[in-house]
């Protein structure tokens, strides 16, 4: 287990692949930590150098006490992938992921050479439903919202099997305070002018069960970048790398191969 020690945090990461290997990052989403990407990385092509880690608030990061804001969040990562040496990465980011990759890459180009945006939005959701919700966590910690939530993450076929209980148990620990923190940051962001404004290769999934970021969210958050590609998956919820993990490798191998990157 390795800690990055930033100065106000220690974040906790992982590096899989040769040291020459394409840099490529990944940011997953609220209530879950880096484990998120175990079920695609058998799938990927070998040789990639492969950054993971756990944002505040999550798995085996600190756990400031919230709110948290969203230029903490992209700051974090930045600040990760400068101690690592990660520039001129492809930056996959799912849900809040896919938030810190919007604005990482509008803040440093020198370390984004191209984004997936999984998931996700340029916003996501409103400030009064995010009030609501962190208000019930805070109230009745996260047994207060995880069935609705899981309700919108994952499809009716996914949820019969025995794979969804460790999803929805990785939800529940979850520190109450990194999950609200990172929610406060959620609601407090609208990237759709630094979205529009950015020039680079970029990706856009969704899955077709996505309750949490519908598909046309993803597909219009993409679509404010000039030349961006956009890919449904179907069958899939909020995490298609969990319940399509072939699938969404197979578009992350062809997206990396286009940018040369693998």
């Amino acid at each position: 287990m390795q800690m990055a020690e930033l100065g106000d945090i220690r974040l906790h990461y992982r590096i899989d692949g040769p040291e020459d290997g394409a840099p490529v990052v990944f940011a997953n989403s609220l209530g879950t930590d880096l484990r998120l990407w175990d079920p695609i990385l058998p799938h990927l092509p070998a040789g990639l150098r492969i950054l993971r880690y756990d944002k505040r608030g999550h798995g085996l990061s600190d756990v400031p006490q919230g709110p948290y804001t969203m230029g903490a969040l992209v700051h974090d990562a930045e600040r990760l992938m400068d101690l690592t040496g990660f520039r001129d990465a492809v930056f996959i980011g799912l849900s809040i992921g896919g938030l810190i990759a919007q604005g990482l890459a509008a803040k440093r180009m020198d370390l984004c050479r191209a984004v997936v945006l999984s998931n996700t939005g340029a916003k996501i959701g409103t400030r009064e439903i995010w009030d609501d919700r962190i208000a019930q966590a805070t109230n009745g910690r996260l047994e207060a919202v995880v069935d609705a939530t899981m309700q919108r993450w994952f499809s009716d076929a996914f949820r019969q099997t025995g794979e969804f209980h460790a999803w929805r148990n990785l939800f529940l620990r979850t520190p109450v305070a990194g999950w609200t923190g990172c929610g406060a940051a959620i609601s407090g962001t609208d990237f759709y002018t630094p979205t529009a404004a950015l020039r680079l290769p970029a990706l856009g999934i969704a899955g077709s069960e996505d309750g949490a970021t519908p598909p046309d969210l993803v597909r219009e958050t993409v679509g404010l970048i000039p030349g961006s590609q956009f890919h449904l998956i179907r069958g899939a919820g909020h995490l298609p790398c969990v319940e399509k993990p072939g699938e969404y490798a197979a578009l992350l191998t062809a997206f990396l191969k286009a940018q040369g990157h693998a």
